[in-house]
């Protein structure tokens, strides 16, 4: 049997890390053996992933990404401590040159680069068929993994960030193939790093169905249900995602006060968690959308709110692929995008969900029109009953990255 190990940060509750357990739980058992590294042996996601995954120990070593500089010196680790501080004295001296923002990526793929060659080997009595670097840190399966082939795996809309094409080409020639997660993706790649063209594969996302509808029927359903009720006159709006920039959910409470404005009573409801939450509160008191703008934070299983919701709605300002749609349409929700950069990769406009402005206000005219437009809802709900989103048959792109 062949062995394919994949590298991950840890299970905490995300896209990247549900899209792994779907491409997990559509892999051959028969014919693979799987291996999974897991930096931090933590996260929400942790107990379901697939039994069939041999999880490998943690390694204490690794679990110095993703924290604070402080308590890595603490910890008595001073050869990352010090790769942090100079990752950060030249990724600052390169955005300065460059005129780049706080959204510059060079800080962090600088920390990974420098602190990376101080760790051990991972499993290192193991040579691997396939080795799978599923998020970065990029350089770990680079150089510390012994591998026939190696892969790593891009989640972002690169043509959004600032960053040290240079440094990270050096990164991306140590693998066989980079897999990119649509089309979209791709092209956005590929405007950094034409010269890697040749090693650029599509494997979509795997929603694993099963799994989903299982969990919309727990426990969780009847914290949903009094969470999110359902009431007379009411049109449930749900957004899932990292409270971040990208997501554009600081726009939420004013796209909200727009659309009832126009006469049209809805609650929009927000899960997740991140660096903007306090931010959007505020947005929420700015327009008055106390009662009608609800963050119900981070939940380990978001199903049964999107089981219960009228419409999903993802409004961001750019994705990769967004997992949070994949999963909608997967339960055939209607579904409601803004206008970013890779949104036609997801959905076919008016066919199987819409695509509507970034501009907030005519964002809001769109979705009111479309909450309207009945015909339009049965239209795309007959579309969406004849097609599977599931997307099962990716993993067979996997297995031919080993020449098979």
């Amino acid at each position: 049997m062949k062995k394919i190990l994949f590298v991950m940060s840890g299970m905490n509750i995300g896209g990247a890390e549900r899209a792994l357990l779907g491409l997990l739980s559509a892999i051959d058992y028969t014919k693979y053996t799987v291996d999974l590294f897991l930096l931090r042996h933590s996260g929400e996601l942790m107990t379901h992933i697939d039994k069939r995954v041999n999880l490998l120990p943690p390694d204490k070593n690794y679990n110095i990404f993703a924290r604070p500089l402080g308590a890595i010196i603490k910890a008595g680790r001073f050869n990352a401590a010090f790769g942090r501080i100079r990752a950060k004295i030249s990724a600052k001296k390169y955005n300065r040159s460059h005129g780049y923002s706080k959204t510059s990526g060079v800080e962090l793929e600088y920390s990974h680069k420098y602190t990376v060659k101080n760790l051990p080997e991972i499993n290192p009595q193991v040579e691997y068929d396939l080795a799978v670097s599923f998020i970065t840190p990029h350089y770990i399966v680079a150089q510390k993994v012994r591998a026939k082939v190696k892969i790593a795996w891009i989640h972002t809309d690169y043509s959004k960030m600032n960053i040290d094409e240079v440094s990270e080409l050096a990164m991306w020639d140590a693998y066989d193939r980079i897999i990119s997660i649509s089309d979209s993706v791709t092209e956005g790649f590929l405007k950094k790093f034409p010269e890697l063209e040749r090693k650029i594969t599509v494997i979509e996302h795997i929603i694993p169905k099963d799994f989903i509808c299982s969990q919309t029927e727990s426990v969780e359903m009847y914290i949903a249900e009094e969470e999110m009720p359902e009431e007379k006159g009411v049109i449930r709006l749900l957004s899932i995602g990292r409270f971040c920039y990208a997501k554009n959910f600081d726009n939420v409470p004013e796209i909200c006060k727009l659309v009832r404005d126009m006469g049209v009573n809805v609650k929009w409801y927000l899960i997740g968690f991140g660096p903007d939450e306090a931010f959007i509160k505020e947005k929420i008191e700015e327009f008055g959308m106390q009662d009608y703008v609800i963050v119900l934070g981070k939940k380990a299983n978001p199903y049964p709110y999107l089981s219960k919701c009228d419409f999903y709605v993802q409004p961001s300002r750019f994705e990769g692929k967004a997992v949070t749609v994949c999963e909608s349409l997967v339960l055939k929700k209607q579904t409601v995008l803004a206008d970013y950069m890779t949104a036609e990769s997801q959905i076919k406009n008016g066919i199987d969900g819409v695509i509507l402005s970034q501009d907030t206000a005519e964002f809001a005219k769109g979705l009111v029109d479309f909450i309207k437009n009945s015909e339009l809802q049965a239209s795309i709900s007959a579309e969406m009953s004849k097609n599977d989103y599931t997307g099962s048959h990716e993993v067979e792109k996997l297995y031919k990255l080993m020449g098979e």
